[in-house]
């Protein structure tokens, strides 16, 4: 089993490597007869394009997509839909240096230790290069959930430095190069990136997504819940290490009345008092927004030195050159929100298979 698909009744496969020719992915399962041009793809991947701040690497990517196939007059087929993205600015060339050197944080080591051989060019398939896919794959899932279904995404932490939630404007999240909802924060947010980026390091950074109007019913209580789902998707995401659902792990300091949702009837409909679950109970959507969050190291690729090791065993000091990200939190925002579109395409999918 190679694992380069996710998804059930929505599945994608993606395929390339961050210094070949081109990437892409094979979406199956979409339902036919929804409209769907390039263009409609085209702005989610504009958002992930490299290269659009100071604060994001600089390899000038235009991630121009093109349909392959699995459309037909503007509209989905039911067959896979073939996507395809050009690399057009690979500088393999600065990577000759780690050819046979690890470079620490980097799945380099890991890599060689399970396949014996490594593509050193930007990581090749362990590059963030392929979440490209992601975002493409996601705007068809988008396509699926209807307009109805909103999702976005924002960086509420970078570094040490979070937002003030009190002044959260989604329409600020355009309007900044951090996705960031709290204007306030966006000079500081320049001036520390700033000075990371100059000394040479890199930052983390935590990303909260929110879909709403999600509809109720979709997951399972065992093995098919919609959280533990939409957990091992962001996980998936590279640089990763950590997802909280709804409070998450501050939901360990609450009491359980404090931790509840309470339940009303207001004109007939239920209504919660609160959140706290994050719109998922028991594995199943409750109706309410799906909310989770997830944190992002700091990249490995640094022109600090640190100690590594070569493929032969000798101790050598490591300097990634090249173009990199001081913070790839940013660039995760809409991968984030691209995954939990899939998934909750997934969801909506096989819940209507299973009950109508």
């Amino acid at each position: 089993m190679s694992y380069n698909s996710f998804g059930h009744l929505f599945r994608v496969t993606t395929w390339g490597e961050s210094h070949g020719p081109a990437i892409g992915c094979v979406v199956d399962g979409c339902p036919p007869r929804l409209p769907l041009t390039e263009a409609d793809i085209q702005p989610f991947l504009d958002r992930r394009r490299p290269g659009q701040s100071a604060f994001t690497t600089q390899r000038r990517e235009p991630d121009a997509v093109r349909i392959l196939s699995g459309v037909f007059e503007g509209q989905t087929t039911g067959t896979p839909i073939s996507l395809v993205i050009e690399n057009t600015d690979q500088r393999s060339r600065d990577y000759g240096d780690i050819a046979q050197t690890y470079r620490p944080g980097h799945a380099d080591l890991t890599y060689d230790l399970k396949y014996g051989i490594r593509d050193y060019r930007g990581g090749g398939r362990s590059s963030a290069r392929e979440t490209a896919c992601r975002v493409a794959a996601g705007a068809v899932a988008r396509k699926i959930l209807g307009e109805g279904i909103v999702i976005r995404g924002a960086l509420v932490q970078l570094g040490p430095h979070k937002i003030d939630r009190a002044q959260w404007d989604w329409d600020e999240v355009e309007r900044n190069p951090f996705f960031c909802p709290d204007a306030k924060s966006v000079p500081m947010w320049e001036d520390y990136l700033a000075g990371i980026r100059k000394d040479g390091l890199s930052i983390g950074a935590v990303i909260e997504l929110v879909a709403e109007n999600v509809p109720a019913g979709l997951g399972a209580p065992i093995y098919g819940k919609l959280d533990s789902d939409l957990a091992a998707a962001l996980m998936s995401i590279n640089a990763v290490k950590g997802v909280e659902i709804g409070d998450g792990f501050a939901s360990a300091e609450l009491t359980g009345v404090q931790n509840a949702d309470p339940l009303f009837m207001r004109d007939g409909h239920v209504a919660f008092g609160a959140n706290h679950a994050g719109g998922i109970l028991g594995g199943i959507s409750s109706g309410q927004p799906v909310v989770a969050r997830f944190a992002v190291k700091p990249t490995s690729s640094m022109l600090t030195p640190v100690p590594s090791i070569t493929s032969a065993g000798e101790e050598k000091d490591v300097i990634t050159k090249g173009r990199h990200d001081p913070c790839v939190g940013i660039r995760a925002v809409p991968v984030g929100e691209a995954m939990m579109a899939c998934v909750l395409a997934d969801h909506l999918l096989r819940h209507r298979g299973q009950v109508g």
